[in-house]
C-alpha cells in the first residue's frame, strides 16, 4: 500500500471514530462503541468501504494494543494490589477463574473444541474498564458501595489481562498430551528471559543514564524513553515468539517504578489514544453487521446468557463475601458486560487461528452489543439491586443492614452518613449528644459517632425501614452527608413521607443535583463545589491582601529614599 494511501486511511478513520465517538457520548454511550461503528461503517463489510483493511492498518493497530498494556504495566505495582485487601482480590480472582470456567464449559455444550471453549472463557471473563468507570464517574456513584467493589474487581480483571494473553499464546502452541508441556515451558522460559533482560535495562542502565540529565529541561527525553521502551519491548517479545502485548507490560511495569513514572504515564497518553483509536477500529472493520442481523438470534442469545451469568456470578461470590444483596446485584450488573480486554485476547486468538471466523464474528457482536447496554446497567444498577432485594429478600432487610443499640429515646437529631462532612457539621450537637442518632452503613462510622458521645446505628437509610427504626419519624432535624447522590435523594424522599414536618439539610457533592433536592423538599443544600469554591477564594483574598501590603510597603520604601536624596 502506498505511504500516503495509509496515511488518508488513517485519517479517515480518526475523523469518524472522532465524530460518531462523540455522539455515542452524547447518548451516554462509551467512546469505543463510536470506534467501532467507525470501522464498521468505513471498511467493514457491510459499510461503504472506504478504507480496505489491509495489513499495514492491522500492524498498527497490534501497536495500539501494546501501549494500552504497557500503560496498564505503568499503573501496576506490588503496593496498589496489596492495598485493594485480600477480600477484594479473592472475589476479583475468583470471579475471573469461576467466569472463564463457566464459560468454557458452556462453548463446549454448544459444541466448540477444548481450546477454543477455553479461548472464549477468557474472553468473556473481563468487564470493559473504561466504560463501568466513565459512567460511575459521571453518575457521581465510584464512591458508591457497589462502584467501590466494582473498581476492585476492575483492576483485579486488568491485573488478569497479562495471564490470559499467556494462555492464548500457550493454546495456539500445537501438541496434545505430556507434548503439550515443551511449548508451555518454552513461553515460560521467553518469558522469564525477557524479564530478565528488561529489568537489567531498564532499572539499571536506563535510569542511571537518565538520572544524570535534568529532565525538566529535557522533557522529549521521558517521550523517546516511554515510545522506545513500549515498543522495543513488543517487538522484542515479537521476535522471541510471545504475545508483543506481554512484552510492552512487562517493561510498563518497571517503568512504572522508576522515579520516571509519572512523567511517562502522562507523555504516552495522547499517542496511546491514537493507536488504541485505531485499535478499535480496526476490530470494527472485522465485525459484520449483516452477519449480526443475520444471526440476531444467537447474538441476542449470547448476550442475554452473558448479562445474566456474569451478574449470577458476581452476586454469588459477593454475597458470599458478606456484601448486602443489593450491593452484590449492583456490582453485579455494573460488570456483566464484555470488556474492550477481550478484542485483545480475540485478535490473539484469532491470529493464532484458535478462534474461527463465525466464533468470533458472534463474540465480537455479542461484545459490542453488551458495551452498547452497558451504561444503561451501570445507571440503573442500585435501583434494580433494591428491587430484587424487595422481591427475594422482603423479610430480612432489616435485620441485614440494621445493628440497634438496643432501647432508647428517640432522637431529636438525625446524622446519617458520618464521615469528614457528617463528623464537622455534628460538632455543635456535642453539648446534647444524648439527643443526637448516627445512622451510616460503615461500622467503623459508628465506632466514631460513639466515641463523640452519640447513638449509633449501623443501617442503609434508602431503606424506610431504617429510617423507621432510627425514629426519623419524631426526629426535628435529620441531616444526609452521604455523598452518594442517589442514596441520599432515596433517603430524603423516606423521610418526607415519615415526616413531612423535618427539617432536612442534605450535602450535595455536586451543584447540578442541588435543584433536585430542593424540589424533593430539603430546607437547606451545602455543596462541595460551592464550598471548594467559597474557600479558594478566602484564601486568594488573603492573599490579593499581602500582595498589596508588600507593594505598599515597597512604595514606601522608594519614597523614602526618594526623600532622603
Amino acid at each position: 500500500m502506498d505511504i500516503w494511501n495509509l496515511l488518508l486511511d488513517i485519517v479517515l478513520l480518526l475523523v469518524a471514530s472522532l465524530l460518531l465517538g462523540g455522539l455515542c457520548l452524547r447518548f451516554r454511550q462509551s467512546p469505543l462503541v463510536g470506534y467501532l461503528l467507525a470501522g464498521m461503517l468505513l471498511g467493514g463489510p457491510g459499510g461503504v468501504e472506504l478504507i480496505h483493511p489491509g495489513h499495514e492498518i492491522e500492524s498498527i493497530a497490534e501497536l495500539g494494543v501494546s501501549l494500552l498494556l504497557f500503560g496498564l504495566g505503568l499503573e501496576f505495582s506490588w503496593g496498589r494490589l496489596t492495598s485493594l485487601g485480600k477480600k477484594t482480590l479473592f472475589s476479583g480472582l475468583l470471579q475471573v477463574v469461576v467466569t472463564a470456567g463457566m464459560g468454557a464449559g458452556v462453548a463446549t455444550l454448544f459444541g466448540l473444541g477444548t481450546t477454543e471453549a477455553i479461548a472464549v472463557g477468557a474472553m468473556i471473563a473481563l468487564s470493559s474498564t473504561a466504560c463501568v468507570l466513565r459512567v460511575l464517574n459521571d453518575q457521581a456513584e465510584i464512591d458508591s458501595n457497589y462502584g467501590r467493589n466494582a473498581l476492585a474487581i476492575l483492576l483485579v480483571q486488568d491485573m488478569a489481562v497479562v495471564p490470559l494473553a499467556l494462555l492464548m499464546s500457550v493454546l495456539s502452541q500445537p501438541g496434545e498430551g505430556t507434548s503439550f508441556l515443551w511449548p508451555l515451558l518454552k513461553i515460560l522460559g521467553m518469558t522469564s528471559i525477557l524479564i530478565v533482560v528488561l529489568y537489567l535495562l531498564l532499572n539499571i542502565i536506563a535510569v542511571r543514564a537518565l538520572g544524570m540529565l535534568t529532565l525538566k529541561q529535557n522533557r522529549e527525553l521521558t517521550v523517546l524513553l516511554a515510545v522506545a521502551t513500549g515498543l522495543g519491548s513488543a517487538w522484542a517479545a515479537h521476535a522471541v515468539g510471545i504475545s508483543p502485548a506481554m512484552g510492552a507490560f512487562v517493561a510498563g511495569m518497571f517503568l512504572g517504578n522508576s522515579p520516571f513514572a509519572t512523567q511517562i504515564r502522562a507523555d504516552v497518553s495522547s499517542l496511546r489514544v491514537v493507536l488504541l483509536t485505531l485499535f478499535f477500529g480496526a476490530v470494527g472493520m472485522v465485525a459484520d453487521p449483516f452477519w449480526l442481523v443475520q444471526h440476531a438470534g444467537q447474538v441476542l442469545t449470547v448476550v442475554l446468557m452473558l448479562l445474566a451469568g456474569k451478574t449470577l456470578i458476581i452476586t454469588f461470590i459477593l454475597l458470599i463475601l458478606g456484601k448486602p444483596f443489593r450491593i452484590a446485584v449492583a456490582t453485579g450488573l455494573c460488570l456483566s458486560q464484555i470488556g474492550e480486554f477481550a478484542f485483545v485476547l480475540g485478535t490473539i486468538g484469532k491470529e493464532a487461528e484458535i478462534l474461527s471466523d463465525d466464533t468470533y464474528l458472534l463474540i465480537v457482536s455479542a461484545t459490542i452489543v453488551t458495551l452498547f447496554l452497558s451504561p444503561y446497567l451501570v445507571i440503573y444498577a442500585q435501583r434494580w439491586g433494591t428491587w430484587l432485594e424487595r422481591i427475594f429478600k422482603p423479610g430480612r432487610r432489616q435485620h441485614e443492614f440494621v445493628e440497634s443499640n438496643g432501647d432508647h429515646p428517640q432522637p431529636d437529631f438525625i446524622i446519617i452518613g458520618f464521615g469528614p462532612a457528617g463528623q464537622r457539621a455534628s460538632v455543635p450537637l456535642q453539648e446534647i449528644a444524648e439527643r443526637v442518632l448516627v445512622l451510616d452503613l460503615n461500622s467503623s462510622g459508628i465506632r466514631k459517632a460513639k466515641e463523640f458521645g452519640f447513638l449509633g446505628q449501623v443501617g442503609d437509610s434508602s431503606q424506610m425501614e431504617v429510617l423507621e427504626h432510627a425514629g426519623a419519624a419524631q426526629a426535628h432535624t435529620v441531616i444526609i452527608t452521604v455523598p452518594h447522590h442517589t442514596t441520599a435523594l432515596q433517603t430524603l424522599e423516606g423521610i418526607k413521607v415519615l415526616n413531612p414536618d423535618a427539617q432536612i439539610l442534605v450535602r450535595c457533592r455536586y451543584q447540578i443535583h442541588t435543584q433536585e433536592f430542593l424540589d424533593a423538599g430539603a430546607h437547606l443544600v451545602a455543596g462541595d463545589e460551592e464550598y471548594v469554591g467559597d474557600h479558594i477564594a478566602e484564601k486568594v483574598a488573603k492573599q490579593i491582601q499581602l500582595l498589596k501590603a508588600a507593594e505598599s510597603d515597597s512604595s514606601g520604601e522608594t519614597n523614602t529614599g526618594l526623600d532622603e536624596k
